[in-house]
C-alpha cells in the first residue's frame, strides 16, 4: 500500500529524532487546532496536515478521551481545558527563565523590563524585574492589556497580516487610555509599519502619561512574545533610546535562544 509524502516525511523525522511518531502528530495537530483559533473540523486538518482521515480521527479520539480535545456539537473539535492547566503552568516557567534575562536589561538600561504574551486578544505579562530608581514603573504580572495601547502589544503584532489586525481590533475596540492612544486601525496599521521599518516599538504617553515604554519581539518564539523596558518619559528619551534598544535586542536574542534549546534524555 502506498505511503502519503507526509507520512514518510513524519516517519523520516521521527526516526532521525529517536521520538515516537504519534506523539509529534498528536502535538502537531493541537498546534494546527490553536492556529486556527481553537475549533476545527477532521477535514480542516487533514487538509493543513497532510495526514489521511482515520489516522487524525484516531487521534483525536485519544486526544478527547485524555481531556485535551473536546468534540462540539456541530461535530468540530476544540481545545480542551486540561490545556488551561498546561498553559498555566508553563507560562509560570516561562517568567521564571525570563528573569535572568529581565535582569540583565536593567543592569543595561535602568529601567523595569518585561515581558508580554499575546494570548487571544490581550497582552498578558508574564515577568517582570523592577527598576532601582526610587521613581519606577510597576506592571503586575499576569495583568492582561488590550495591544493597541502598549509597546509590546505593537511588538507582538508587529508580524501579523493588516487584515488579522483589523479583525482583531473590531473585537477589542480601540479604547483611548490617554489622549496619546490610537484610536483608528489605520494609524495603528501605520505605527506597525514604522515598528518594522526601525526594529522596536514605542509607547509614548498612550498607555499612562508620563511614562515610555520601548519593545521588541522575541524572534522565533514558539509562541508570540515581547521583552520592554518602561520608564518616566524624561528619563527614557531619545537620546536614551538609541542605547536601549540594542540591549533589549539582545535580550530578545538570547531569551530565544533558550527558549528553542532543546533538552536531550539519555537512556
Amino acid at each position: 500500500m502506498p505511503t502519503s509524502s507526509a507520512s514518510t516525511s513524519d516517519a523520516a523525522k521521527s526516526a532521525s529524532s529517536g521520538g515516537v511518531q504519534s506523539l509529534e502528530r498528536a502535538f502537531d495537530l493541537l498546534e494546527r487546532m490553536a492556529d486556527a483559533g481553537g475549533e476545527v473540523g477532521l477535514s480542516e486538518l487533514s487538509g493543513s496536515s497532510g495526514l489521511p482521515l482515520p489516522t487524525i480521527h484516531r487521534l483525536m479520539r485519544t486526544l478527547v478521551s485524555c481531556g485535551y480535545v473536546r468534540q462540539q456539537p456541530n461535530r468540530r473539535y476544540a481545545l480542551g481545558p486540561r490545556l488551561i492547566r498546561l498553559g498555566e503552568s508553563a507560562s509560570r516557567l516561562l517568567g521564571t527563565w525570563a528573569r535572568p534575562h529581565l535582569s540583565r536589561l536593567v543592569d543595561a538600561t535602568g529601567e523595569t523590563a518585561n515581558m508580554a504574551l499575546l494570548d487571544g486578544d490581550e497582552v498578558v505579562y508574564v515577568a517582570q524585574v523592577p527598576s532601582r530608581h526610587s521613581m519606577r514603573m510597576f506592571t503586575e504580572v499576569g495583568r492582561r492589556v488590550l495591544p493597541h495601547s502598549t509597546g509590546v502589544g505593537k511588538a507582538l503584532l508587529a508580524g501579523a497580516t493588516p487584515d488579522e489586525v483589523r479583525a482583531l481590533l473590531a473585537r477589542t475596540g480601540m479604547p483611548a487610555a490617554t489622549d496619546r492612544t490610537i484610536t483608528s486601525p489605520e494609524v495603528f496599521l501605520r505605527a506597525l509599519e514604522e515598528v518594522r521599518r526601525q526594529g522596536y516599538a514605542m509607547d509614548d504617553n498612550e498607555q499612562e502619561i508620563g511614562v515610555r515604554c520601548l519593545a521588541v519581539p522575541v524572534p522565533d518564539s514558539p509562541t508570540a512574545a515581547a521583552v520592554s523596558i518602561s520608564g518616566p518619559a524624561g528619563r527614557v528619551t531619545e537620546a536614551a533610546t538609541s542605547d536601549i534598544v540594542p540591549a533589549l535586542q539582545e535580550a530578545a536574542r538570547a531569551l530565544s535562544a533558550e527558549l528553542n534549546s532543546t533538552g536531550t534524555l539519555s537512556g
